[in-house]
């Protein structure tokens, strides 16, 4: 009777996932799948034949490692550093990590439109420094997307990491110097796998933003295109709503596939955890 009435309690989340969540998808996956009333992979075939599109991917792939690499690089070291801190500072300090996200992405990206351009801020800084005559065209290129999508993602990974971080009973590390074992090589054999749970969680979290953006590489990237902003031309611009669908179906795969990997990688590298 007490699990009957758990269940009555998950009903309505149920429902309204399955309706607003799990059939769009099957419709959406499904329309792809079908053309002239018969099944077919045809419009896979003709995505993953056209050199236009396979260079799409790429770039988008390209984007969303490299950012997912650098918000790594960039957020663990903060993260361990704030998990540290005493509550009270840690409080102030993650509070001002995570302030971006109060603000619109959109907001964001003109800001970097405006710091990269060719007479933005980074540029006329390194030409007074001497460093460059000419100035460099880093806007509406791959690179302002990866920083642009930094900028929006490194919190994510930063509030994920942070929660794992803080948790490591760090008596292990203490125990591990007392034993002989250098700050780094603590550092390298516990504070890192036990910190992998959250990595790959932050790790999801930026890949998947990056992969799915649109708003920043459309204003960074110009006529370089990702995944996302082709998707929108083909629904929007050119009404091409099953062309739409099946980029749709292909991120959605490329996701579960990272995903997977990830997991993957999560278990070989921390068993126990």
């Amino acid at each position: 009777m007490k699990k009957r009435y758990l269940y009555l309690l998950l009903a309505p989340g149920l429902l309204f996932l399955t309706l607003f969540m799990i059939v769009p998808l099957i419709l959406t996956v499904g329309s792809t799948l079908f053309k002239d009333g018969s099944f077919t992979f045809g419009i896979y075939l003709q995505f993953f034949k056209d050199s236009y599109f396979l260079d799409i991917l790429g770039t988008t792939l390209l984007v969303s490692v490299a950012t997912t690499l650098l918000c790594i690089l960039i957020g663990f070291p903060v993260a361990y550093y704030l998990s540290m801190m005493p509550p009270r500072k840690k409080g102030i300090l993650l509070a001002l990590a995570i302030f971006p996200l109060l603000t619109s992405s959109v907001v964001r990206s003109f800001s970097w439109m405006i710091i990269l351009g060719k007479n933005g801020l980074v540029n006329n800084v390194l030409i007074k420094l001497g460093i460059i005559h000419d100035p460099l065209s880093i806007l509406y290129t791959p690179t302002a997307m990866i920083i642009g999508l930094v900028h929006l993602f490194l919190p994510l990974i930063l509030i994920t990491l942070v929660g794992v971080l803080e948790s490591i009973d760090h008596d292990l590390v203490r125990a591990a110097q007392s034993l002989g074992a250098s700050k780094l090589t603590a550092f390298r054999k516990i504070v890192i796998p036990l910190s992998i749970p959250g990595l790959i969680v932050g790790s999801i979290l930026v890949f998947v933003g990056s992969l799915t953006a649109y708003t920043t590489p459309a204003l960074l990237g110009g006529k370089k295109r990702v995944v996302a902003t082709f998707l929108y031309q083909n629904a929007i611009t050119l009404n091409d709503w099953q062309a739409a669908s099946a980029i749709a179906t292909i991120m959605m795969i490329i996701t579960f596939i990272v995903i997977g990997l990830m997991n993957k990688a999560a278990a070989k590298f921390n068993p126990k955890g």
